[in-house]
């Protein structure tokens, strides 16, 4: 007998069915046995009443312990004084297939019974709290909506390699590791890889995959390992062709989170999801810093002038909602020194740009240096030698111009669910101090 999903139950009354489950709650009363039996989905009520006929399953429940995952058959019916669904399980088969400790380590219904920390170490059962089954749910339908998006642009999914002979892109940060007799890294972005896609005339490629960033930092939106949907596109004119198709992947995500979760979103985690409209609003560094003072009375530090801060981008989101009515927001023209080497320049400014979500920068995308000559000079002018030798072989024989971008989804899911920390959002977090479980 094929398992029935909770959520489908509602087109089974009348029927014998089978469940399988977690046992959530047990009242074990005189003449009556009730548990409270959930799936992902949703609960369900099992009754058993005591008698001689079921006196088999009374005792199995008597001795049953809650998070004990049990299979159920029995006909499943309609009563009007049950509160969950008005409908019950009346079971003529109970199988325990396994038992729960008595006593957990952790009540993982309340997120506020436990330290973060705790409820990281025991991940496995704060995992079962509703909240976060929701969250990963969410994940996976936002990430669903961009992949989407992206194949009926034509799009290639590649799959670059995470172990990589020389330090990636600034040649710091990274996670060095040995490859048998020599020394390899764990790579902080596909982004020469990707690239090479584009060498190879493959035109449009994205790719959603981990990458590794060796930074100790303990903020609320960083972690060292996370998952990056990658995007790169050929025969761009300018930057802002990437920033079109960035507005309509980011378009094409949300909307279909708002229509398979808006509701349950805006019940558990109070947050209502928002579909933008298109253009974002766009500003340039230099005018959003004139803006900020004027109106905020803000200066930025001398060490991140050219560039963007985390109090920075909380009042830059406060200045696009005051000022556009968006949630969004682009920064343009950023200062060289603070951007990558490939991206490509006119008149010594990137061609690129943050975009700025709630308070938190979600990408930095631009156009790339496609031209050999000028490559290997900007690589020169960072420092970069052999560590990116292997990188400019892909631009000597020809490259289309080219840009593209990254979103970082544990971050996007952070900020769409507003839960305030990496740690809440990742499957399982991993930062300078976290290595397990």
């Amino acid at each position: 007998m094929k398992t029935i999903a909770f959520k489908d139950l509602d087109h089974y009354l009348g029927q014998t069915i089978r469940i399988d489950g977690f046992v959530s709650r047990i009242r074990d009363l005189k003449y009556v046995q009730f548990m409270i039996v959930r799936d992902i989905s949703g609960e369900v009520q099992v009754t058993l009443e005591k008698n001689e006929e079921n006196q088999k399953w009374n005792e199995l429940v008597s001795h049953l312990t809650c998070e004990s995952t049990v299979k159920i058959e029995g006909l499943l019916a309609y009563n009007e004084k049950v509160k969950l669904r008005h409908m019950e399980l009346l079971p003529t088969s109970i199988e325990v297939t396994s038992y729960s400790e008595e006593e957990l380590p952790l009540q993982y219904q309340d997120a506020h019974s436990a330290l973060l920390d705790t409820r990281l170490n025991y991940r496995f059962l704060d995992l079962r709290r509703q909240a976060n089954q929701l969250m990963f749910q969410v994940q996976t339908s936002l990430v669903q909506g961009m992949r989407d998006f992206v194949l009926q642009q034509g799009f290639i999914e590649i799959h670059t390699p995470k172990m990589i002979g020389a330090a990636s892109e600034s040649g710091s940060e990274v996670f060095k590791l040995q490859y048998f007799d020599r020394e390899a890294y764990l790579a902080q972005s596909p982004q020469f890889y990707k690239q090479m896609a584009i060498a190879a005339g493959f035109e449009k490629v994205f790719e959603i995959a981990p990458a590794f960033r060796a930074e100790n930092s303990n903020s609320y939106r960083h972690s060292t390992e996370f998952t990056s949907f990658d995007i790169e596109f050929s025969y761009i004119d300018s930057y802002e062709e990437v920033m079109d198709f960035e507005e309509d992947l980011l378009i094409a995500g949300l909307r279909r989170v708002k229509e398979q979760y808006g509701k349950p979103i805006k019940e558990v985690f109070g947050v209502e999801v928002t579909v933008p409209t298109k253009p974002f609003p766009r500003i340039k560094l230099a005018d959003l810093y004139q803006a900020l003072k004027e109106k905020y009375g803000f200066e930025m530090n001398y060490e991140d002038v050219g560039d963007m801060n985390a109090q920075s981008e909380k009042l830059a989101s406060q200045y696009a909602m005051e000022t556009y009515h968006h949630p969004f927001l682009f920064v343009t023209d950023y200062h060289a020194s603070k951007r990558a080497f490939y991206h490509l320049r006119k008149h010594g400014v990137p061609q690129g740009y943050d975009l700025i979500w709630k308070g938190c920068e979600i990408t930095t995308g631009a156009q790339r240096e496609h031209r050999y000559a000028q490559l290997c000079q900007q690589a020169s002018e960072k420092g970069l030698g052999e560590d990116v030798k292997f990188y400019l072989e892909f631009f000597k024989y020809g490259c289309p111009p080219h840009g593209g971008f990254a979103l970082g989804i544990d971050r996007l899911t952070m900020l769409l669910l507003e839960t305030g920390s990496l740690k809440e959002t990742m499957f399982l977090f991993r930062g300078p101090d976290r290595i397990e479980p």
